[in-house]
């Protein structure tokens, strides 16, 4: 019987159990969040500055399914400056970001302004404040998930990324879990 899990990965966790970086000791990994049964496995990734829902499975095919389907994945992302319309369509249509020294056109995505700022619990490092100048928060909705694909696209219009929480994974919400909080599901809901 296959397990399924949901976390909110923190900021600083790599998403993986095991590393074979030089490194290794100076990297939190998900094994320290929870006593994971054998043969768990993220689907899917979040970087080590990325914060947010990770979903986890001892299902390989699932695993597969999610990662190389269509799955929508949304993220709420703060971005420095106070973000246009004009870099929202952009988004929306596709930018050029370069992914291993090649240039690729990222698919039309959905993209919008939130309006009210989401809360999120504190991060372990401190983002910069107001003082630096203003920040604006972003939804961005992919089917893809290219390396730090959204990092580069804020980047590519204009507004680099300052703090990146993906929030939703198909039907799968963070729907309000604490930073490194695990929550066992029955089913994956896609």
């Amino acid at each position: 019987m296959h397990r399924h899990f949901k976390i909110y990965k923190p900021y600083g966790y790599l998403s993986q159990f095991i590393t074979n970086q030089k490194t290794a000791g100076k990297f939190k990994l998900l094994g320290e969040l929870y006593d994971f049964p054998e043969g768990t496995m993220a689907i899917g990734r979040l970087d080590k500055d990325s914060e947010g829902l990770l979903l986890l499975t001892t299902n390989g095919k699932l695993s597969t399914k999610i990662t190389a389907g269509n799955s929508e994945k949304e993220y709420y992302v703060q971005v420095d400056g106070v973000i246009t319309k004009d870099a929202i369509r952009q988004l929306q249509q596709g930018v050029d970001i370069s992914i291993n020294g090649s240039t690729y056109r990222t698919l039309e995505c959905k993209a919008s302004i939130l309006k009210e700022r989401p809360v999120f619990p504190a991060r372990a490092k401190k983002i910069r404040d107001e003082r630096h100048g203003p920040t604006s928060w972003v939804s961005i909705c992919l089917t893809e998930g290219k390396f730090r694909q959204v990092k580069k696209m804020t980047a590519a219009v204009g507004f680099p990324t300052l703090r990146l929480v993906r929030v939703r994974i198909g039907q799968e919400k963070l729907d309000g879990l604490k930073a490194g909080e695990v929550v066992e599901l029955p089913t994956v809901a896609l």
